[in-house]
Protein backbone atom coordinates (compact mmCIF):
# COMPACT_ATOMS: atom_id res chain seq x y z
CA UNK A 1 0.00 0.00 0.00
CA UNK A 2 3.30 2.50 0.09
CA UNK A 3 3.31 2.66 -3.53
CA UNK A 4 2.80 5.46 -4.62
CA UNK A 5 -0.02 6.84 -6.96
CA UNK A 6 -0.89 10.14 -8.70
CA UNK A 7 -1.90 12.72 -6.66
CA UNK A 8 -5.86 13.71 -6.83
CA UNK A 9 -5.96 17.15 -8.69
CA UNK A 10 -9.08 19.28 -7.64
CA UNK A 11 -12.09 18.19 -9.04
CA UNK A 12 -14.24 21.41 -10.49
CA UNK A 13 -16.69 21.74 -13.48
CA UNK A 14 -16.02 22.83 -16.81
CA UNK A 15 -15.99 26.32 -17.11
CA UNK A 16 -16.25 26.18 -21.01
CA UNK A 17 -19.39 23.91 -20.80
CA UNK A 18 -20.97 26.24 -18.18
CA UNK A 19 -20.25 28.94 -20.73
CA UNK A 20 -21.80 27.24 -23.44
CA UNK A 21 -25.04 26.32 -21.90
CA UNK A 22 -25.61 29.84 -20.56
CA UNK A 23 -25.09 31.08 -23.78
CA UNK A 24 -27.65 28.43 -25.45
CA UNK A 25 -30.38 29.28 -22.49
CA UNK A 26 -29.78 33.46 -23.26
CA UNK A 27 -29.97 32.62 -27.17
CA UNK A 28 -33.30 30.83 -26.38
CA UNK A 29 -34.78 33.34 -24.69
CA UNK A 30 -33.98 35.95 -26.93
CA UNK A 31 -35.51 33.95 -29.58
CA UNK A 32 -38.19 34.08 -27.10
CA UNK A 33 -38.80 37.49 -27.26
CA UNK A 34 -38.38 37.49 -30.84
CA UNK A 35 -40.80 35.41 -31.19
CA UNK A 36 -43.12 37.45 -29.39
CA UNK A 37 -42.14 40.71 -30.83
CA UNK A 38 -43.09 39.07 -34.59
CA UNK A 39 -46.15 38.16 -33.82
CA UNK A 40 -46.89 41.50 -32.00
CA UNK A 41 -45.84 43.54 -35.28
CA UNK A 42 -47.54 41.27 -37.34
CA UNK A 43 -50.76 41.95 -35.66
CA UNK A 44 -50.28 45.83 -35.76
CA UNK A 45 -48.96 45.48 -39.48
CA UNK A 46 -52.28 43.84 -40.38
CA UNK A 47 -54.56 45.96 -38.65
CA UNK A 48 -53.01 48.69 -40.50
CA UNK A 49 -52.87 47.36 -44.17
CA UNK A 50 -56.76 46.00 -44.01
CA UNK A 51 -57.43 49.75 -42.45
CA UNK A 52 -55.99 51.09 -45.50
CA UNK A 53 -57.41 48.33 -47.59
CA UNK A 54 -61.19 49.21 -46.00
CA UNK A 55 -60.39 52.90 -46.43
CA UNK A 56 -59.42 53.01 -49.81
CA UNK A 57 -62.68 50.52 -51.00
CA UNK A 58 -65.29 52.22 -48.78
CA UNK A 59 -67.71 53.39 -51.53
CA UNK A 60 -68.75 56.23 -49.70
CA UNK A 61 -65.47 57.91 -49.02
CA UNK A 62 -64.59 58.72 -52.94
CA UNK A 63 -66.88 60.40 -55.30
CA UNK A 64 -64.50 61.02 -58.15
CA UNK A 65 -65.25 60.92 -61.60
CA UNK A 66 -61.26 61.35 -62.40
CA UNK A 67 -60.74 57.81 -64.90
CA UNK A 68 -57.04 58.38 -64.26
CA UNK A 69 -57.38 58.57 -60.03
CA UNK A 70 -59.60 55.38 -60.02
CA UNK A 71 -57.08 53.51 -61.77
CA UNK A 72 -54.46 54.98 -59.54
CA UNK A 73 -56.89 54.03 -56.32
CA UNK A 74 -56.78 50.42 -57.79
CA UNK A 75 -53.69 50.32 -58.35
CA UNK A 76 -53.05 51.35 -54.83
CA UNK A 77 -54.92 48.74 -53.50
CA UNK A 78 -53.64 46.37 -55.55
CA UNK A 79 -50.12 47.68 -53.98
CA UNK A 80 -51.40 47.38 -50.45
CA UNK A 81 -52.97 43.77 -50.76
CA UNK A 82 -49.44 42.97 -52.48
CA UNK A 83 -47.94 44.14 -49.38
CA UNK A 84 -50.43 42.14 -47.06
CA UNK A 85 -49.78 38.67 -48.73
CA UNK A 86 -46.08 39.79 -48.87
CA UNK A 87 -45.64 40.40 -44.79
CA UNK A 88 -48.00 37.39 -44.54
CA UNK A 89 -44.99 35.21 -46.16
CA UNK A 90 -42.61 36.98 -44.51
CA UNK A 91 -44.43 36.50 -41.13
CA UNK A 92 -44.88 32.78 -41.73
CA UNK A 93 -40.97 32.31 -42.64
CA UNK A 94 -39.99 33.97 -39.51
CA UNK A 95 -42.48 31.85 -37.37
CA UNK A 96 -40.91 28.94 -39.26
CA UNK A 97 -37.38 30.10 -38.88
CA UNK A 98 -37.82 30.73 -34.98
CA UNK A 99 -39.54 27.49 -34.34
CA UNK A 100 -36.68 25.24 -36.28
CA UNK A 101 -34.19 27.27 -34.19
CA UNK A 102 -35.80 27.16 -30.85
CA UNK A 103 -36.38 22.86 -31.89
CA UNK A 104 -32.57 23.10 -32.26
CA UNK A 105 -31.24 25.13 -29.20
CA UNK A 106 -33.69 23.30 -27.24
CA UNK A 107 -32.14 20.18 -28.57
CA UNK A 108 -28.27 21.07 -28.34
CA UNK A 109 -29.40 22.10 -24.09
CA UNK A 110 -30.42 18.59 -23.82
CA UNK A 111 -27.30 17.32 -24.89
CA UNK A 112 -25.62 19.38 -22.97
CA UNK A 113 -27.58 18.60 -19.98
CA UNK A 114 -27.21 14.69 -20.88
CA UNK A 115 -23.58 15.12 -21.19
CA UNK A 116 -23.05 17.10 -18.14
CA UNK A 117 -25.14 14.28 -16.16
CA UNK A 118 -22.31 11.81 -18.10
CA UNK A 119 -19.11 13.91 -16.93
CA UNK A 120 -20.32 13.87 -13.37
CA UNK A 121 -21.33 10.67 -13.28
CA UNK A 122 -17.55 9.95 -14.99
CA UNK A 123 -16.14 11.63 -11.85
CA UNK A 124 -17.97 10.19 -9.69
CA UNK A 125 -16.47 7.16 -10.77
CA UNK A 126 -13.18 8.20 -10.94
CA UNK A 127 -13.48 9.44 -7.37
CA UNK A 128 -15.76 6.57 -5.77
CA UNK A 129 -14.61 2.89 -5.28
CA UNK A 130 -17.56 1.31 -6.52
CA UNK A 131 -18.06 -1.85 -4.41
CA UNK A 132 -17.32 -0.39 -1.06
CA UNK A 133 -18.79 3.13 -1.50
CA UNK A 134 -15.93 4.72 0.04
CA UNK A 135 -13.24 7.05 -1.68
CA UNK A 136 -10.69 5.47 -3.99
CA UNK A 137 -6.85 5.70 -3.37
CA UNK A 138 -6.22 8.54 -5.91
CA UNK A 139 -9.27 10.60 -4.04
CA UNK A 140 -7.05 9.54 -0.55
CA UNK A 141 -3.62 10.49 -1.81
CA UNK A 142 -4.92 14.27 -2.54
CA UNK A 143 -6.30 14.24 0.71
CA UNK A 144 -3.89 13.01 2.72
CA UNK A 145 -1.72 16.04 0.93
CA UNK A 146 -4.08 18.73 1.44
CA UNK A 147 -4.57 17.89 5.38
CA UNK A 148 -0.80 16.96 5.81
CA UNK A 149 -0.35 20.80 4.50
CA UNK A 150 -2.96 21.90 6.85
CA UNK A 151 -1.08 20.11 9.59
CA UNK A 152 1.96 21.19 8.72
CA UNK A 153 1.00 24.99 8.63
CA UNK A 154 -1.07 25.23 12.32
CA UNK A 155 0.93 22.88 13.82
CA UNK A 156 -2.81 20.36 14.23
CA UNK A 157 -2.33 16.54 15.05
CA UNK A 158 -2.85 14.58 12.04
CA UNK A 159 -2.95 10.57 12.36
CA UNK A 160 -3.30 7.85 9.87
CA UNK A 161 -4.74 4.80 10.01
CA UNK A 162 -3.86 1.64 7.75
CA UNK A 163 -6.38 -1.17 7.69
CA UNK A 164 -5.64 -5.09 6.20
CA UNK A 165 -7.85 -8.02 6.40
CA UNK A 166 -6.95 -11.02 8.20
CA UNK A 167 -7.22 -14.27 6.15
CA UNK A 168 -8.59 -12.61 3.35
CA UNK A 169 -7.98 -14.62 0.68
CA UNK A 170 -8.87 -17.87 2.71
CA UNK A 171 -12.63 -16.30 2.81
CA UNK A 172 -12.26 -16.24 -0.80
CA UNK A 173 -11.27 -19.32 -1.45
CA UNK A 174 -13.94 -21.02 1.54
CA UNK A 175 -17.08 -19.07 0.45
CA UNK A 176 -16.30 -17.55 -2.57
CA UNK A 177 -15.42 -14.04 -4.06
CA UNK A 178 -19.15 -13.13 -3.61
CA UNK A 179 -18.47 -13.41 -0.21
CA UNK A 180 -15.11 -11.67 -0.11
CA UNK A 181 -17.12 -8.78 -1.55
CA UNK A 182 -19.56 -8.93 1.13
CA UNK A 183 -17.21 -8.95 3.58
CA UNK A 184 -15.20 -5.67 2.31
CA UNK A 185 -18.84 -3.69 1.90
CA UNK A 186 -19.43 -4.86 5.63
CA UNK A 187 -16.01 -3.66 6.85
CA UNK A 188 -16.41 -0.40 4.74
CA UNK A 189 -20.08 0.76 5.49
CA UNK A 190 -18.82 -0.06 9.60
CA UNK A 191 -16.01 1.83 9.15
CA UNK A 192 -17.95 4.40 7.86
CA UNK A 193 -20.52 5.01 10.50
CA UNK A 194 -17.36 4.74 13.15
CA UNK A 195 -15.32 7.90 12.40
CA UNK A 196 -16.59 11.17 12.70
CA UNK A 197 -17.93 13.29 9.87
CA UNK A 198 -14.25 15.45 9.58
CA UNK A 199 -12.47 11.89 9.01
CA UNK A 200 -11.86 10.20 5.82
CA UNK A 201 -11.98 6.65 4.82
CA UNK A 202 -10.89 5.20 1.78
CA UNK A 203 -10.21 1.57 0.02
CA UNK A 204 -6.87 1.84 -1.04
CA UNK A 205 -7.15 -1.73 -2.87
CA UNK A 206 -7.73 -5.41 -2.34
CA UNK A 207 -8.65 -5.61 1.33
CA UNK A 208 -6.61 -2.21 2.35
CA UNK A 209 -8.08 0.41 3.77
CA UNK A 210 -6.99 3.93 5.03
CA UNK A 211 -8.60 6.70 7.30
CA UNK A 212 -7.54 9.94 8.13
CA UNK A 213 -8.20 11.65 11.74
CA UNK A 214 -7.73 15.00 11.23
CA UNK A 215 -6.47 17.07 14.90
CA UNK A 216 -6.88 13.29 16.61
CA UNK A 217 -3.69 12.24 18.24
CA UNK A 218 -2.88 8.21 17.91
CA UNK A 219 -3.90 7.56 21.47
CA UNK A 220 -7.16 8.23 20.66
CA UNK A 221 -7.08 5.59 17.85
CA UNK A 222 -8.02 2.51 20.21
CA UNK A 223 -11.61 4.07 20.84
CA UNK A 224 -12.25 3.75 17.29
CA UNK A 225 -10.87 0.43 16.85
CA UNK A 226 -13.10 -0.68 20.09
CA UNK A 227 -16.45 0.49 17.99
CA UNK A 228 -15.14 -1.75 15.27
CA UNK A 229 -15.05 -4.62 17.21
CA UNK A 230 -16.12 -7.61 17.17
CA UNK A 231 -17.32 -7.51 13.41
CA UNK A 232 -19.25 -9.86 11.24
CA UNK A 233 -21.58 -10.40 8.19
CA UNK A 234 -23.87 -13.38 6.37
CA UNK A 235 -23.68 -14.79 3.63
CA UNK A 236 -25.02 -18.53 2.65
CA UNK A 237 -26.49 -18.63 5.79
CA UNK A 238 -23.02 -18.77 7.65
CA UNK A 239 -22.01 -16.15 9.58
CA UNK A 240 -18.07 -14.89 8.50
CA UNK A 241 -16.22 -13.38 11.43
CA UNK A 242 -14.30 -10.15 10.09
CA UNK A 243 -10.80 -9.54 11.54
CA UNK A 244 -8.25 -7.03 10.61
CA UNK A 245 -4.81 -5.43 11.68
CA UNK A 246 -4.18 -1.66 12.14
CA UNK A 247 -1.41 0.18 12.03
CA UNK A 248 -1.21 4.28 13.02
CA UNK A 249 1.05 6.85 13.61
CA UNK A 250 0.77 10.27 14.04
CA UNK A 251 1.98 13.48 11.14
CA UNK A 252 5.50 14.39 12.04
CA UNK A 253 6.37 18.28 10.65
CA UNK A 254 8.70 18.12 7.49
CA UNK A 255 7.63 14.51 6.25
CA UNK A 256 6.88 13.76 3.06
CA UNK A 257 2.98 12.03 2.70
CA UNK A 258 4.80 8.96 0.98
CA UNK A 259 6.96 8.87 4.41
CA UNK A 260 3.72 9.45 6.25
CA UNK A 261 2.25 6.33 4.80
CA UNK A 262 5.49 4.40 4.77
CA UNK A 263 5.37 4.37 8.31
CA UNK A 264 2.07 3.89 8.68
CA UNK A 265 2.35 0.50 6.00
CA UNK A 266 5.47 -0.40 8.48
CA UNK A 267 3.43 -0.52 11.60
CA UNK A 268 0.46 -2.62 10.44
CA UNK A 269 2.78 -5.22 8.44
CA UNK A 270 4.71 -5.52 12.01
CA UNK A 271 1.16 -6.02 13.52
CA UNK A 272 0.43 -8.76 10.96
CA UNK A 273 3.79 -10.22 11.28
CA UNK A 274 2.91 -10.76 15.31
CA UNK A 275 0.01 -12.10 14.33
CA UNK A 276 -2.69 -10.25 16.77
CA UNK A 277 -5.67 -11.12 15.35
CA UNK A 278 -7.72 -10.47 18.67
CA UNK A 279 -7.67 -6.86 20.45
CA UNK A 280 -4.33 -5.55 20.03
CA UNK A 281 -2.29 -3.13 22.01
CA UNK A 282 -1.61 0.25 20.73
CA UNK A 283 1.80 0.00 19.10
CA UNK A 284 4.44 2.09 19.34
CA UNK A 285 4.81 4.65 16.37
CA UNK A 286 7.55 3.48 13.77
CA UNK A 287 10.25 6.10 13.70
CA UNK A 288 12.27 7.02 10.42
Amino acid sequence: MSDSAPSLSSQVSDPAAEIRLAELQEKLRKLERRDWWLWSLAVVVMLLLTFAVFSMTFPGMFRVDDPFFQSSLERAVRGLIGLVLIFNAYTIYQQVMVKRLRREFSAKLDEMRVLQVRAEEFERLAMIDPLTGLSNRRVAEGRLAAEASRSQRYGSALTVISFDLDNFKQINDTHGHLAGDQVLKKFAARLSSAIRLSDFAARMGGDEFLVLLPECSTVQVGALLARLRPMETEYGGQKIPICFSAGWVGYEQGETTEQFLERADRTLYAEKRAGKLGVMELPAPVRT
